[in-house]
């Protein structure tokens, strides 16, 4: 950004890359800013139905906030009271107080896509190449398209393109063990369970594994009681070689590296799943597994960069940047304070646009660094490859009931 194009008005125009939560708080807070933003999605369709259950934090209300979003508790998720631990046998083990939001992927989604014009948001756009010439960066997409602008911003997840573009050599790492995800209607759940998992941050802690749970919004985005959905994370070791390769190999045989799409896990890899989930869980979650129509298995991944300023005009931010381990629930959270530090630094440094992104990255890099290694200690006793006393001695920290209602998903405990 040079002097002469800030000082005589010039309207600044921002190119984001990916339009899930990320790519949408940082167009939607530049947008307040002045800016000019295009939002640029690789899915030729639109994004519905990721991630399931979201967990909450202050910080998130604010940068909503700062969005224009309404940040009322009704209009952004369910609020529950507090936490409890389930026994195998379904007695209640433990509970805490803590009160806290939970909402769905969906229903979030949906609150910052309405706040952003359409025409700003362009689907089916594949990135291939990003250059930048002089005050100028410029994006090429795969249908042949390209976009310019003065700021280039990599909001596109885990296996972002702009992070490969231009820091190759930054890749996810596999932690050694996967999530079993899914959601049930309320409604389909016996009275039991409903009144013992639905109003509640709920656990129960097989040996080495932890299965945890939350009420989230319905289907159609409903609140009322009844009418929500129950969201679930059961995760569970699987080493690299043969367990996560089984898990990954789909209904023709072929082997997915990381991921693999809900509809093409085979039947059998379900079937035994639901099996261990009677045989090993409370009651009350085995239930929960067992009416989960599409369950579905995120392999745990970390990811940290040394760099998140990859240009004199282009920046990473969300989970382009880093991915914690969601024991700590600050996904999205830490997405949206990325995009609120990037248009701070924007602002202060109106006119040198390299001294702003140099100031966003001095702050948000050691903080996404330290949400990593955090969620690495919250996680350690699900890694069987654990192999130095201080590793397991850190694991049981984190493993009894008491310590898992306190940690999981809250802010407490991160320091850059």
């Amino acid at each position: 950004m040079s002097d002469d194009r800030w000082r005589r008005g010039v309207q600044l125009k921002a190119l984001v890359i990916g339009g899930s939560m990320a790519g949408l708080f940082a167009a939607l807070l530049l947008r307040r800013e002045g800016w000019k933003v295009d939002v640029y999605e690789r899915v030729g369709a639109e994004l519905a139905g990721r991630g399931a259950g979201i967990v909450t934090h202050t910080e998130l209300f604010e940068v909503l906030g700062r969005a224009g979003i309404d940040t009322a508790a009704a209009a952004v998720g369910v609020a529950v009271p507090g936490r409890r631990v389930l026994d195998q046998s379904g007695r209640i083990a433990g509970e805490l107080g803590l009160r806290q939001v939970l909402t769905s992927w969906g229903h979030l989604y949906g609150l910052l896509k309405a706040a952003l014009p359409a025409e700003r948001y362009h689907h089916g756009k594949n990135l291939e190449q990003v250059t930048e010439f002089g005050d100028r960066v410029v994006a090429r997409f795969s249908d042949g398209s390209e976009a310019s602008g003065d700021l280039l911003i990599g909001a596109d997840g885990i296996f972002s393109g702009v992070r490969a573009r231009l820091a190759a050599d930054v890749r996810p790492k596999y932690a050694g063990y996967v999530a079993w995800r899914g959601l049930v209607n309320e409604r389909d759940l016996s009275p039991r369970t409903r009144a013992e998992l639905c109003d509640w941050f709920a656990f129960s802690l097989p040996p080495g594994e932890q299965m945890l749970g939350y009420p989230v919004a319905g289907a159609n985005e409903e609140m009322d009681v009844g009418e929500r959905r129950f969201n679930f994370v059961w995760y569970r070791p699987a080493d690299a070689d043969h367990g996560l390769a089984d898990l990954l190999t789909d209904i023709d045989g072929i082997r997915h590296e990381l991921s693999i799409p809900p509809t093409r896990i085979r039947s059998d890899v379900i079937a035994s799943m639901r099996r261990d989930a009677d045989r090993l869980l409370a009651p009350q979650f085995a239930e929960v597994v067992r009416l989960t129509r599409l369950p579905f298995i995120q392999a745990i991944l970390d990811l940290e960069t040394p760099r998140m300023a990859l240009g004199s005009r282009t920046v990473i931010l969300g989970d382009a940047a880093f991915v914690a381990r969601p024991h700590v629930g600050m996904g999205v959270t830490k997405a949206a304070a990325d995009a609120g530090a990037l248009v701070d630094a924007l602002r202060a440094h109106p006119a040198d646009l390299p001294a702003a992104l140099a100031k966003f990255e001095s702050i948000r890099l050691p903080f996404g660094a330290a949400v990593v290694r955090r969620a690495r200690h919250l996680g350690a006793y699900m890694q069987a490859q654990i192999a130095t006393a201080e590793e397991r001695a850190m694991a049981e920290r984190h493993r009894s009931p008491e310590a898992v209602m306190a940690e999981t998903a809250v802010a407490t405990g991160i320091a850059a």
